[in-house]
């Protein structure tokens, strides 16, 4: 049998909903509902680009020059955005990631990060997805397994779309206060509030042309808890609620316009965070797991 990328290919199915997530990385590669697809996803037979539908940890987004402080020690993590001399995404997206529970609407994958250059802890994660009667559930936990304390941050980066052939004509809604200003390097500067910018989405407007590749703070949340981001179609009556739950704080909102040139703008990334890019250095929202602590992040997707 020959081999995908991404390696096993775990299928979920509940009714007209059904979903992939793969070996590598623990990621989502599609999600669909009565037949639509719900993600800008890819094939089997596809490499993932553009991190579509990976697992960040244990930090998303990115670390500048890769270097960061914790407790007593001075860290160097490898540089995976080379040309911006940053650490992005974590290090756990291109390894593999084990079979740990699955029935025919849900599957638990697991991988842990052992101690390495830059990050000397042993933290064990596990993503259960879900398709319940209100879409697709995400949880991801993860457990200190080691002996010292250790930063952690999680996040994840489905790429939503609604059918339209750009973002452009999307209608984009989303519930936060606060943007991220960032340098010529995705690094942020300063939080403003989004109020009378370019970036205020709080009421549902057309993305048009506008080029986002920004963080956003202070989300806005219902009585449950939950902060939804959400993508519609200017016409048709079909859209994506991408809800965030316990655990997702930040969140990072990306057209796609540095992607090869057949993928960009075709969908949007939405991507949950539990603390805000380069958070390693300036410490905001970062978790500090003790030796046996544990974290959740909890996310999901609703089609309409």
């Amino acid at each position: 049998m020959t081999q995908t990328p991404t390696g096993q290919q775990h299928e979920l199915r509940l009714g007209d909903q059904s979903a992939v997530v793969v070996e590598v990385g623990g990621g989502l590669r599609a999600y669909r509902v009565a037949g639509r697809p719900v993600l800008d996803g890819y094939d089997a037979t596809d490499r993932i680009d553009g991190g579509r539908g990976q697992l960040l940890v244990p930090w998303p987004n990115r670390v500048g020059d890769g270097r960061y402080r914790f407790g007593d020690q001075d860290l160097q993590l490898p540089l995976t955005e080379v040309a911006a001399r940053n650490a992005i995404h974590g290090l756990l997206r291109w390894v593999s990631w084990s079979l740990v529970e699955r029935d025919e609407a849900r599957v638990v994958v697991g991988a842990t990060v052992w101690p390495q250059p830059g990050y000397p802890f042993t933290v064990a994660v596990h993503a259960t997805y879900e398709l319940t009667g209100a879409g697709l559930r995400v949880t991801v936990s993860a457990r200190n397994e080691g002996t010292t304390a250790a930063p952690y941050g999680v996040g994840q980066h489905p790429y939503l779309t609604v059918g339209t052939g750009l973002v452009d004509d999307a209608l984009l809604m989303v519930p936060a206060r606060r943007w991220v200003r960032s340098d010529d390097r995705g690094l942020p500067v300063g939080t403003e509030p989004v109020e009378g910018t370019d970036f205020d989405f709080r009421v549902a407007r057309p993305i048009d042309a506008l080029v986002l590749d920004t963080a956003y703070a202070d989300l806005e949340r219902d009585e449950s808890g939950r902060a939804t981001v959400r993508l519609a179609h200017p016409s048709d009556g079909h859209g994506v609620d991408l809800w965030l739950g316990e655990g997702a704080e930040h969140l990072q909102v990306f057209t796609g316009d540095t992607l090869h040139p057949t993928r960009r703008r075709r969908g949007i990334a939405v991507e949950p965070m539990s603390c805000p890019p380069d958070a390693f250095t300036s410490g905001v929202d970062l978790v500090t797991l003790q030796p046996g602590d544990t974290h959740t992040m909890q996310w999901g997707l609703t089609a309409w």
